[in-house]
């Protein structure tokens, strides 16, 4: 588990809001911890998707001349 934690702030209509929040409720989770799953899942998913993308460039300011 990570140490040190960061703030992600989405907007979300307030009826689809509420309808979370009382669904996590009904799982025993808070939305935090439903969020965190769900994109630990996401990033899983693309890694495991990964090998058949071309690999990212980095951006012309970064890369070493030659």
């Amino acid at each position: 588990m990570e140490l040190k934690t960061a703030r992600l702030t989405i907007l979300i209509d307030p009826g689809k809001k509420q309808a979370f929040e009382e669904l996590c409720r009904t799982q025993d989770m808070t939305p935090s911890q439903v969020v965190r799953r769900l994109i630990r899942d996401f990033m899983e998913q693309q890694e495991a998707l990964a090998p058949r993308r071309a690999p990212a460039r980095k951006p012309a300011a970064t890369r070493r001349a030659r």
